[in-house]
């Protein structure tokens, strides 16, 4: 079928459909808009993870072993700072210091994240739109029994061990979304990729407007589980959902997700879950959803697409 793929999208999990989804659809066909509430300033530099590790995917340079960062990296800047006895814990290779460094430049000059992304990615040769949520900025704020902390603070420096009670979105409710949340006509449809539910995809639809908008469309909206067997691929989706109160499962993510996604993709080793997803009003794909090579994301890709395809065909909740 014709029509745009607009994928909302975070960090590793995020990517990895990502690109599987512009090895099966033409650049034009595809948006990719990315969550930018990890966004933070470290070390005088405007860091994105999320886009960056999209954009990076979708280039082909992501760093294989971690799915963030630069392949073939190296670490002098960090190596030299920490002999200096500056902040190491969020480690940015050489590499992707460049990214930083001119992102940063172009920001303080007043050009906008947008224009700025768009430009670095098509240096870098990704033939999709990459998009963040907003060019304005939005913080995850993450309450722990420690207090609240920043998100990046919890993820990484204190390695997401401070249990979590909740998670705030500063800045969300005066930002501006990007056009392309808003501009869901046409559509072919919708797919929330398999990112944690609530720092990845939850601000994406916290920004004014968004929520609304995907709710409205007529596109059919369909998410690939992040979870398979009670586990998360990568993150703390898991831990999260346990903190927050939601079953650790595939269903739980399903339970967060009902109230505007029209069909669920859920990992075979999960199948016995199907009905219960069912019973909550989507219609349920039972797939591998595990992306272990490229070969992978480009079958998981396709069998998403095909899924969006039948819930157009033959009604979003028939």
């Amino acid at each position: 079928m014709s029509g745009r793929i607009l994928a909302l999208a975070g960090g590793v999990g995020g990517a990895k459909l990502a690109l599987g989804l512009s090895f099966v659809l033409p650049p034009e066909a595809l948006t990719v808009a990315v969550n930018t509430a990890d966004d933070f300033e470290h070390l005088g530099f405007s860091i994105s993870p999320d886009l960056d590790t999209v954009m990076y995917t979708l280039a082909g340079i992501a760093n294989p072993e971690t799915g963030w960062g630069r392949q073939g990296e190296s670490w002098t800047v960090m190596d030299a700072l920490g002999a200096l006895g500056g902040e190491t814990w969020f480690r940015l290779g050489d590499k992707d210091l460049a990214t930083h460094i001119e992102r940063t430049r172009r920001l303080r000059a007043g050009e906008s994240l947008s224009s700025v992304m768009r430009d670095l990615a098509a240096r870098l040769g990704v033939k999709p739109a990459l998009v963040p949520m907003s060019d304005d900025p939005v913080r995850t704020m993450v309450a722990t029994g420690q207090g609240e902390l920043a998100f990046q603070d919890w993820f990484v420096r204190l390695q997401c061990k401070p249990a979590v009670t909740s998670v705030r979105f500063a800045g969300a409710d005066t930002a501006r979304p990007h056009p392309a949340l808003l501009d869901t006509g046409g559509l072919r449809g919708i797919v929330v990729c398999p990112s944690n539910p609530f720092v990845s995809v939850a601000p994406i639809l916290a920004v004014p407007g968004v929520r609304a908008a995907l709710v409205a469309t007529r596109a059919p909206r369909i998410a690939v589980t992040p979870i398979v067997g009670g586990q998360a691929i990568k993150g703390p989706a898991a831990k999260m959902l346990a903190e927050l109160g939601h079953d650790v499962s595939a269903l739980g993510v399903a339970r967060h997700y009902k109230e505007w996604v029209d069909g669920f993709v859920l990992d075979a080793q999960d199948a016995v879950l199907a009905p219960a997803i069912t019973a909550l009003g989507m219609r349920v794909k039972v797939a591998d959803t595990m992306m272990r090579n490229d070969a992978d994301k480009r079958r998981l890709a396709a069998e998403v697409l095909e899924f969006v395809d039948e819930l157009a065909v033959s009604g979003r909740h028939s």
